[in-house]
């Protein structure tokens, strides 16, 4: 270990997250390898360590025997300071060695707050931020992650984005740095070069052109990139790797259990919903694979918990078999099973009767919208007599505890769909009253709510954003509106959503915003404890820019998007058909019950979605 390292670690908070060392980690010879990769999380040890996709690549990515991929996180603030006294680099976990001695450092990025904290991570590496002022092979910096499919923002720090799922992409790509290095590439030969691999986007190869009102003009791609750079996928979850042995973390993280991912994509087509359109098209893993998985990762790990996870869990075909093959192993060893992202119209008794088996965790159902008008213009096909059957069914079977999250803002959203928010409170309050098995313990409702923020390639991407204040005065609305005492009332705060905005749509130019907020003092943007919306302000006003025309304005159908050299594999014609039908409250069928020629399946080659 680091002398300064020693120093330093009884002085911070939780210095587990620094040390590395954990039960499960890869270790290599170094001296045996041809590239050494920093797999990069901009957030904290505690997030990284939950990220399920981290832990799928790290496995894929050190299957390469000439790789040694390392992990590295963003220091909490009073290791940050003393890293800075000592003028210590920042550092994989694995080896204790600095970024800047390893051949490629790659960021998974999931949310455009993390940007700030990706610039700062550089500088603690001694690497120079922008890809332009890297006139080198190596490092190289690339990055990918859910954020990517807008890569804008981040394009004048990033050699390349690897768009879409990485577990082949990945190591195709490093195969042909393998040969770039050996054979003394120059950088450019090599991004040239790296083009060709089917998902990766190469920004320098894109010249991007202005129109006079501050949109983009057109996007032209040169020395032989594609015109349109298509995510890739994985086909067969089953047969893809999966990491049966993660590492087991040192201290207490986030998600401390054990993640089984039962299908990639969604049926529903949610309109605000980016994941449910980026994520196409749907591919779900047999029972037997997830029964296998699970099992083996419990006995390599001593976890005593299992997640279920997917974009819409109980929309899995096998879920209760599923369910009963989990217990069959998981009951006798009183480990626990809880299943997210449940939806309120096809929760059952049965259902309810195999995760009690164990323990009872809570409910938590998303319902989106506060009326039936407006939960049909976004596509979220729940009824509030579906609803209300449910909560029946969940008190009835002992449960005490409901939280029902909702969005400010949508689209077509008028004052009487947020007060049929609290309608809804006080009819679940009334239906305990009505079912609960034991109402001496009282019961605990609690409505929270976000702010509608338009994503790329979903069909509200060219929807407005409120305004802050146009939130708040909806928020209060809301909070004058819920009179009961067994109510809870939580929202999220309107500053984080109107730059999450501003980022999530933005263009290149937004680069020197992100410079100045970092040069700022901006990092770890993600957490309230580090926002500060006025840095942000006047990072755009230095920078001649304007966050409204950013965050709030309505883009125009015959708009150039910044992302529009990104295809997810979903059409534009289906994402404006969907919008339209959104301002007449039309329901679209989920994808097993009519396709709607989204266009996803031509991503597959001779398969159907979901088989």
């Amino acid at each position: 270990m680091d002398k300064r390292l020693e120093r330093i670690l009884p002085r911070v908070q939780k210095p587990a997250r620094y040390t590395g060392g954990e039960y499960n980690q890869i270790i290599k010879d170094k001296r045996s390898v041809e590239l050494r990769l920093a797999f990069c999380f901009p957030d904290t040890y505690e997030i990284g360590m939950s990220n399920l996709g981290m832990k799928i690549l790290y496995k894929t990515m050190n299957s390469l025997p000439f790789v040694w991929c390392e992990r590295c996180f963003a220091p909490w603030g009073d290791m940050y300071g003393e890293m800075k006294k000592v003028g210590m680099p920042l550092y994989a976990l694995e080896s204790g060695d600095s970024l800047a001695e390893f051949d490629a450092l790659a960021f998974s990025i999931g949310y455009e707050m993390a940007y700030t904290t990706v610039l700062d991570m550089l500088d603690m590496a001694g690497l120079p931020l922008r890809s332009a002022d890297r006139p080198g092979l190596l490092p190289l910096v690339f990055a990918g992650g859910s954020a990517c499919v807008n890569a804008e923002p981040m394009a004048p720090f990033m050699d390349l984005f690897v768009i879409g799922e990485g577990e082949e992409m990945n190591n195709e790509l490093l195969t042909l740095l393998r040969e770039a290095k050996a054979a003394n590439w120059t950088k450019k030969e090599f991004l040239r070069r790296a083009a060709r691999i089917g998902g990766v986007y190469v920004p320098s190869l894109y010249e991007i052109a202005w129109n006079a009102d501050g949109t983009v003009k057109s996007i032209t791609a040169k020395d032989g990139a594609p015109e349109k750079v298509r995510k890739r996928i994985v086909e067969d979850l089953d047969a893809a790797p999966y990491p049966t042995d993660p590492i087991v973390p040192s201290t207490e993280v986030v998600q401390d259990k054990v993640d089984i991912e039962l299908f990639r994509g969604c049926v529903r087509g949610c309109r605000f919903c980016q994941a449910g359109h980026i994520y196409r098209p749907i591919r779900a893993k047999k029972p037997e694979t997830l029964i296998r998985q699970g099992i083996e990762t419990l006995q390599n790990t001593g976890y005593e918990d299992v997640t279920l996870l997917s974009l819409s869990t109980s929309d899995y075909r096998d879920l209760n078999r599923l369910c009963d093959g989990l217990l069959d192993y998981c009951e006798p060893r009183s480990i626990g099973l809880a299943l997210p992202s449940l939806r309120a119209d096809n929760f059952s008794m049965e259902l309810m009767e195999r995760l009690q088996r164990v323990r009872k965790t809570g409910l938590t159902f998303a319902v989106e919208g506060g009326s039936q008008r407006l939960r049909d213009a976004i596509n979220k096909n729940v009824t509030e007599e579906e609803l209300l059957h449910t909560c029946a069914i969940a008190f009835a079977g002992g449960w005490n505890s409901v939280k029902l999250y909702y969005m400010l803002g949508l689209p077509t959203e008028t004052d009487e769909d947020i007060r049929g928010i609290a309608d809804m409170a006080d009819q679940v309050l009334h239906c305990w009253r009505e079912n609960a098995k034991n109402k001496n313990r009282g019961v605990r409702i609690t409505i929270s709510t976000s702010c509608f923020i338009p994503k790329p390639h979903s069909p509200f991407q060219w929807e407005a954003q409120i305004g802050r204040e146009e939130y708040l005065r909806r928020v209060n609305l809301l909070r004058s509106s819920i009179t009961a005492r067994n109510v809870t009332y939580n929202w999220h705060d309107a500053e984080t959503s109107v730059i999450e905005s501003a980022l999530s749509r933005g263009d290149r130019r937004l680069g020197d915003v992100l410079e100045e907020v970092w040069r700022q003092g901006g990092r770890l943007d993600a957490w309230s404890d580090y926002f500060r919306f006025d840095r942000w302000e006047k990072a755009f006003e230095s920078c001649g820019l304007d966050l409204d025309f950013y965050a709030s304005r309505e883009r125009g159908t015959d708009e150039v998007l910044p992302w529009d050299m990104i295809d997810v594999g979903v059409r534009r014609a289906h994402l404006l058909r969907e919008r339209e039908r959104a301002y007449r409250s039309e329901l679209s069928p989920d994808c097993r019950k009519a396709c709607s020629a989204c266009g996803a399946a031509g991503l597959l080659h001779g398969r159907k979605c979901d088989e």
